[in-house]
């Protein structure tokens, strides 16, 4: 069952095993995410000139969303590896942003994250017979 129908058959029934067990899959859904996010956010530490005073305000008041969108902004800025848009795509996918974007008029972060993970899928495949970027 999905949250949102194990919820509803909860207080149907009365049955509060079923929200525990959701509360239980929320909690493990927001410490993927949270980690997702701790590891995208190591590759922001490197470059200097950069504030993550909101995103890491984000993270400690469990605003996974919006860290997520300000680390998108940070490293639309930026030349980062594939793996930093791994981590958000991941995360992305866990808090099911990709769904939500679609019935969204505007370009969300989460199409941004998308974007910078083909891009940089791109860059770091290598050339018939060529060396990849990071053998460089």
């Amino acid at each position: 069952m999905l949250p949102a129908k194990v919820a509803e058959h909860a207080t149907r029934t009365g049955e509060t095993r079923a929200m525990t067990f959701d509360r239980a899959a929320l909690q493990a859904s927001w410490n993927q995410t949270h980690g997702h996010l701790d590891a995208a956010g190591v590759h922001l530490t490197g470059p200097p000139n950069i504030d993550l005073s909101a995103t890491l305000q984000f993270l400690e008041h469990n605003e996974l969303e919006l860290a997520f969108d300000c680390m998108v902004d940070l490293g639309d800025d930026l030349d980062l590896s594939l793996t930093f848009w791994q981590h958000l795509d991941r995360a992305a996918r866990e808090m099911r942003l990709y769904s939500k974007a679609r019935h969204k008029p505007h370009l969300t972060a989460a199409d941004l994250c998308r974007r910078h993970v083909a891009a940089a899928s791109e860059r770091e495949q290598p050339a018939p017979g060529g060396p990849t970027r990071s053998e460089h």
